[in-house]
């Protein structure tokens, strides 16, 4: 049985506390739904903060929602660098001894001295997913992208297997890039 799986692209974003969302945006402030994600329960929301690093700065990054227990830049490695910030690859939420960057909003600023990552590129997998393809969480794989002149095996893929999440595959902006990835694309897993 082929193993195909949706490729995502998932591009700069910010996590945040509600502590931190209320200094960015006033006290006892929500976030508000812009577009909701193919991960249940995950969306994209109207709220926008600056990214500032030692270099430059993004003016206007997406928040996702819901609000987490600890705050998470995710940016891609060409992003970090442009910007002056370290972002080492790792998996969302392992963000201790990360790179660090000051987030701005409209109300206040949050100086962040960790959680500025590279995101390891991942499947999501409900355990009904893993099993039907047999695959384990925390499993490293290979997966395939066929696309017009620059197909690609990714390898050092990790499973990630909760039954709060839908199948799926995300990778940054530049693996996307490498891969001339295009919405809709599907990937093969290898291994």
């Amino acid at each position: 049985m082929k193993k195909e799986i949706l490729v995502e692209t998932s591009a700069r974003h910010v996590h945040v506390t509600q502590e931190a969302l209320e200094t960015l945006f006033g006290e006892g402030y929500e976030l508000t739904v812009k577009k909701w994600l193919s991960q249940p329960g995950q969306f994209a929301s109207n709220e926008k903060v600056a990214v500032i690093g030692t270099k430059s700065q993004f003016p206007a990054v997406s928040i996702l929602g819901p609000v987490r227990p600890e705050c998470q830049v995710e940016l891609s490695l060409t992003d970090a660098r442009s910007i002056g910030v370290e972002a080492p690859v790792r998996e969302s939420g392992d963000i201790a001894g990360s790179g660090a960057c000051k987030l701005v909003g409209p109300k206040g600023e949050v100086e962040l001295t960790e959680g500025v990552i590279a995101a390891k590129r991942h499947i999501h997998a409900t355990p009904e997913d893993a099993e039907k393809y047999g695959l384990q969480d925390k499993q490293i794989v290979s997966v395939k992208i066929d696309s017009d002149g620059r197909s690609l095996v990714f390898d050092d893929v990790v499973v990630r297997v909760s039954p709060k999440y839908a199948w799926a595959m995300h990778i940054d902006t530049d693996e996307s890039n490498a891969a001339c990835a295009t919405p809709g694309m599907m990937g093969e897993i290898l291994a």
